[in-house]
């Protein structure tokens, strides 16, 4: 499956930037800032201010990758057989 990178201008922290992202990256951030009731912009921002190290770009594919691993890793509820 290939998905081709896209590059988008952002406001971050007040100024504008441009970040280029695998489609499939740009969806994952729109699930996650739609869930945390945030603007994209937004959580941008805080990824930036978190990250250690890297461009902006790879700090994203991090976060967004962390993000649904430690979803897929959750314990999950006891699943009751059908009666």
């Amino acid at each position: 499956m290939k998905s081709p990178v896209v590059k988008r201008s952002i406001v971050v922290a007040g100024h504008k930037t441009s970040v280029s992202l695998e489609e499939a990256f740009w969806n994952g951030m729109k699930e996650i800032s739609g869930l945390r009731n945030m603007t994209l912009s937004e959580l941008v921002g805080e990824i930036d201010s978190n990250r250690q190290q890297g461009n902006l770009s790879s700090a994203i594919r991090l976060f967004v990758l962390d993000y649904f691993k430690s979803r897929a890793m959750a314990p999950q509820p006891d699943k009751v057989p059908a009666q």
